[in-house]
């Protein structure tokens, strides 16, 4: 999955033979699953139709302040436009367009919304050579960028006149590389590695019964998600779930028991910078395990269980300078037994819900937590959303770790 992900991605487009490429930029985008929208100028409409570029974004196209065609027609919103917007790119950007950009010029509603947004803004210059090679297109380069704007470079080949050099725009696969590494390259997390356990364990019985619990995974397929839209490199190791999840940044490990777990876990544990274990790992295991399917012979089965290993007390034992955080699912002295499994287990950060609050722990979209650092500071929460607690809990771990 894309960092462009369902962001709402606004495409300027300007008069330049280069916008033909603009069709399979808008295809790009969309494939990426960003939301995408596109304002064109007036000039623009000479290279490739609204009616395209309207259909492959799956939105309508804008180039005016009014529809001249319908007088009852409500104006657009150059404002809200630019306020909807996480990114905006404007490419083809001509020598006309980044001169009026430069110097705050606002006769079209391209440059209205560029000059309203407060989201990052990239622009990919296209021209013949000698424009580009100007001493003015150079200067509005510099000023733009001092504007905070982020250019994607043009590169060399033929041009339109005939000419062979610099001045030809990207080409729109490079565009969304460009933007999605930058945006990669800025987020807090980028270049950090992050070990993630979800979900529940299955310890065998026989071949087809097993002891195991309610838990659905959703609380570390969030945190596994949040942790890679800060750009982290994702290890989750999850156990038996129906949850799905598919990102450039996220390696998904499977497993099913705790042993499994345990294995991966360790596996992984001295690479990373941040292990975060949410997995509801099973206590306990039988002792033996049945090679044939038990029969039910008898009124009653009696099964003699044996602890399993436990994970979060194992990586405990040999961190270096990884960050820990486990969870605590407690039903009575809940704060008192977290306060105890953080110091035994040698956490930094210890993660507690309670059964008795309605709304969290298992299979819900929803959790009610408390955090307690190896400083002793408690944080409550009110019920939230696992996606929220999830960001909750990166945002902690960002300031912990960069204290």
């Amino acid at each position: 999955m894309s960092i462009l992900n369902s962001k709402n991605v606004l495409l300027g487009i300007s008069g330049g033979i280069a916008a033909y490429k603009t069709a399979s930029l808008v295809r790009l985008l969309i494939k990426s699953g960003a939301h995408v929208k596109v304002v064109m100028t007036p000039a623009s409409k000479d290279f490739i139709t609204p009616l395209t570029l309207s259909t492959l974004s799956k939105n309508p196209v804008h180039s005016s302040f009014t529809n001249d065609e319908d007088e009852n027609a409500v104006w657009n919103n150059h404002v809200d436009l630019a306020l909807w917007a996480d990114v905006f790119i404007i490419a083809p950007a001509t020598a006309n367009t980044l001169s009026k950009m430069a110097n705050g010029s606002s006769d079209n509603l391209l440059l209205a919304t560029y000059l309203s947004a407060k989201c990052p803004v990239y622009f990919a210059p296209a021209m013949d050579l000698d424009m580009y090679k100007h001493k003015s297109t150079h200067e509005n380069f510099k000023k733009l960028q001092s504007f905070g704007n982020i250019i994607i470079p043009a590169t060399s080949g033929e041009l339109a006149s005939g000419l062979v050099g610099e001045g030809r725009m990207a080409e729109p696969e490079d565009i969304v590389s460009f933007i999605e590494n930058d945006i990669l390259d800025k987020l807090p997390l980028r270049g950090k590695k992050v070990l993630i356990t979800a979900g529940p364990t299955y310890e065998a019985i026989d071949p087809v019964r097993f002891i195991g619990n309610h838990s659905s995974g959703k609380m570390g397929f969030e945190i596994a998600k949040a942790a890679a839209n800060l750009g982290a490199e994702v290890i989750l190791i999850t156990g038996p779930t129906h949850q799905n999840l598919s990102h450039s940044l996220i390696d998904v490990v499977p497993a099913i028991s705790a042993d499994d777990m345990y294995k991966a876990a360790h596996m992984h544990f001295g690479n990373v910078h941040i292990a975060i274990l949410s997995a509801a790992v099973a206590d306990f295991k039988p002792k033996e395990v049945a090679t044939q399917k038990i029969k039910k012979k008898e009124s009653t089965l009696t099964l003699e269980l044996e602890k399993t290993k436990d994970i979060l007390a194992s990586l405990g034992d040999i961190k270096k300078k990884q960050y820990l955080v486990g969870f605590a699912l407690e039903t009575n002295n809940e704060l008192e037994n977290a306060k105890g499994k953080l110091k035994k287990k040698n956490l930094n950060l210890i993660v507690l819900n309670s059964l008795n609050d309605k709304g969290a722990g298992f299979k819900s979209d929803t959790n009610k937590v408390t955090f307690i650092d190896d400083k002793n500071e408690i944080i409550q929460f009110k019920l939230k959303s696992k996606s929220e607690v999830a960001v909750d809990l990166l945002n902690k771990i960002l300031k912990e770790i960069h204290a």
